[in-house]
Order: structure tokens, then sequence, then C-alpha cells
């Protein structure tokens, strides 16, 4: 190899770190977060600059969209994901700093309607939920990716419901996405995490999933690698007292 080709590929590998080296010295902390995280983590962050941390600026995505960026070298600082698959694989490519690494919050898995509805179901195996949808379609996120889409079709196979309802979804990129769909009335049912529909007036909960229906719901949180103290001073923050109370008070487990 070259030397001036050798420089140009050590310039290459050395990029997304001095990325993130820029990041830790900026004035604000970014977080990478799942979009079902999108109201508390707004109450989190003034309760951390409260005790004396730096502001906190957030991006909100689905998971696996946020994953992936991160893998690409975005300059992401804190990542909390909706489940750990997507927290897993960047464990493996040695892209957090697995020390820092915990659970944070977990959350149960919710059909809603519109609030006007008048549809009522209990979920169980055998439920006739196709033929609850009409004409319309079951809203949920992407189920080959989004956290919250991979949940809802583990849940509607382990109760046998999946292939009734596999040709009638409105696939979403995000949960929130997903429940602004039946906000909208777009579709007649929806799959979210309680904590969506409870900050959502425009929707019902018809019913919560069996929690042994799917895989546990949790959000694993974590410092990106080389992205500072300050990082791991709110991966911390998250999994205090005081957050424990703001996470609860807004649903999640």
């Amino acid at each position: 190899m070259s030397l001036q080709r050798r420089a140009v590929l050590t310039w290459a590998l050395a990029l997304p770190l001095s990325w993130r080296s820029l990041a830790a010295a900026r004035p604000e902390l970014l977080v990478f977060a799942a979009a079902s995280l999108t109201d508390v983590l707004r109450e989190l962050a003034r309760a951390y600059t409260q005790h004396g941390g730096k502001p906190v600026v957030f991006s909100l995505a689905a998971s696996s969209t946020l994953a992936r960026q991160i893998e690409a070298g975005a300059t992401a600082q804190v990542f909390i994901s909706a489940d750990t698959k997507w927290m897993d694989e960047l464990q493996a490519r040695h892209l957090i700093e697995e020390r820092t690494r915990r659970n944070v919050a977990g959350n149960r898995l919710a059909l809603i309607a519109p609030l006007g509805s008048h549809i009522q179901l209990k979920i169980a195996p055998g439920c006739p939920l196709a033929g609850a949808l009409g004409s319309g379609r079951l809203a949920v996120g992407e189920p080959r990716s989004v956290p919250a889409g991979l949940y809802a079709r583990a849940a509607l196979e382990s109760l046998g419901l999946w292939q009734s309802v596999a040709d009638r979804l409105l696939p979403a990129q995000d949960v929130r996405a997903a429940l602004e769909y039946v906000a909208h009335e777009e579709a007649p049912l929806g799959i979210v995490y309680r904590t969506d529909a409870l900050i959502e007036p425009r929707v019902r909960i018809v019913d919560l999933f069996p929690e042994g229906s799917h895989p546990p719901i949790v959000y694993p949180a974590a410092v990106i690698a080389g992205a500072g103290s300050e990082a791991a001073r709110f991966v911390g923050f998250l999994s205090g007292s005081a957050s424990r109370k703001i996470f609860h008070k807004y649903g999640f487990t």
C-alpha cells in the first residue's frame, strides 16, 4: 500500500472518533433516543440541568434509524433504545462504552382506537381483531425494524392473530407516527406503547397486550464510545431516584 493511500485510510478510520471528540466539547449534550421517549425526556432534560448538568438536545426517531446513524459516525453522545437488539448491535461493534450500559425504563404494549370509536376487544388468542378493522388497516411501527413493530408482530404471532392482519397493516416509520395515524382516524386501530396512548388525548386504549405475549419492553441507555464524562453523568442520572419518579409519572415501568 502506498504511503498516500495509507494516510487516506488512517484519516478515514479516525474520522468518527474525531467527530465524537468534537461532540464531547459542544456546549450541550446530544442524545439519540427512541421516539416513544419524546415527552418524558423533555422533563428529564429539565431536571438534569437543574441538577447542574449541561443542556440536553435530542434526536428522536426509531431506534433502528438512530443505531444506523451511529454506525455511520453520527456525533451522538448517548443512545437510548426502545429495545435491546439495537443496543446489542452497537455493543458488538464497540460503539458504546459497555460499562455504562443500563436499563432505565420499561413499557407495555397497547391496542388503541380513535377516542370516538366504539370498538371493544379483549386481546386474547382468537379475538376478532381483523373483523374489528372493518375495511381499515392496523397502524403499527414498521414490523421488520421499528421496535414497537417488532413487539407488535411478536405479540400477534404468539396469540395466533398475525396471519389474519399481516396484509392489513399501515406501517409507520416510528411508534409516534403510528400513534398519529390513529389520532387522525387514518386507521381504526393501532398498536403502540401504553405511554404513547396516555399522552395523546385523541386516542383511547382498547386493551393492553398480555406481558407474556412478547419479549419484555426494555429501554437500555449507554454512552457512545469516546463521548466523555458528561454523557456518563447523564446516563447515571437516568437510573437515579429522581428520574425513576419522572418515568413513572409518564406511565413507564
